[in-house]
């Protein structure tokens, strides 16, 4: 709506006085038809001064912004904090699942920026190499390992599902890829995926590349230094670090410690950590007794 002057307004009332239509006043005042229709009648309805000075009275300042209650406020801290910094959306989630309460996402992080420093992931104009699609689950795997100083985390994920599998291994060797690779297609991966791709490193040659066709029916090499092409396996791999082992470095001996908490993770990570990229949904939706835990 167009705002009128005090001027204006008198004017307009007094031109209404002398019996000149609305479209009239508003043609004269350069105004829309709708704007001196509200103003006519709520001057009918309290007079012209008490009318003029509530004007006055809502032109001094600006409203005061709509507050989020601060119970509401420390419970998305405390989803921020519990669920290992997650983003926005996913914050979304859990307080409409746990609170019954809708906050849009940017005010979630208007909320999170009073006590958080926050920071843009995206960076723009990134060029991007190409990523395997999948349409079904078993369609593309991606593999990888992290370094953990004396151990190694070799990890596994169905790129359409987001299923994953994670072994802690004393050894960065293709001895330790095979079994990795019998563990997750017997355990994750029903026994047999069309494509499976890993980097070129020493750890999937030799035993581990002797062993796996059979599990697929076409393994690929990603391009060197093109870390776009695994950018699923890359992903879970950072979420590994964030959410279970950190950026630690840790000794052998305490490899059995790690697998287990690897294996609380993954419980974790498929029952009820959502996926932006699953319309927030978790990889399995109930759980099974039968996968090996």
């Amino acid at each position: 709506m167009d705002m009128l002057h005090e001027t204006e307004i008198t004017l307009c009332w007094e031109l209404y006085e002398q019996g000149i239509t609305k479209s009239a006043i508003a043609r004269k005042l350069l105004k829309n038809r709708e704007t001196i229709h509200i103003c006519i009648r709520e001057i009918t309805r309290y007079g012209l001064l008490e009318f003029l000075e509530r004007y006055r009275q809502a032109k001094k300042g600006e409203r005061a912004k709509r507050k989020v209650n601060p119970l509401v406020k420390r419970w998305i801290w405390e989803i921020r904090d519990r669920e290992y910094d997650c983003c926005g959306q996913k914050i979304q989630y859990f307080l409409e699942r746990e609170r019954e309460i809708h906050l849009s996402v940017p005010k979630i992080y208007e909320i999170l920026s009073e006590k958080y420093v926050i920071h843009s992931k995206w960076h723009k104009n990134q060029s991007r190499g190409a990523v395997p699609k999948a349409t079904r689950p078993r369609e593309v795997i991606q593999m990888d390992t992290i370094d953990f100083g004396e151990l190694y985390a070799f990890t596994a994920i169905d790129i359409f599902t987001r299923e994953a599998d994670v072994l802690i291994a004393s050894e960065l060797t293709a001895n330790f890829g095979r079994q990795f690779l019998y563990q997750s297609m017997g355990r994750r991966f029903d026994g047999h995926v069309t494509l499976l791709q890993t980097d070129g490193g020493l750890e999937f040659k030799a035993e581990f590349k002797s062993n796996v066709r059979l599990f697929c029916d076409r393994h690929r090499i990603a391009r060197p230094y093109k870390k776009n092409e695994q950018a699923y396996i890359e992903s879970f791999n950072r979420t590994v670090r964030k959410e279970c082992l950190g950026w630690n470095k840790y000794r052998s001996r305490e490899l059995s410690d790690c697998q287990k908490m690897v294996e609380t993770f993954l419980q974790r990570y498929h029952y009820h950590r959502p996926h932006m990229g699953k319309s927030m949904t978790t990889p399995l939706p109930a759980r099974r007794e039968t996968v090996g835990y």
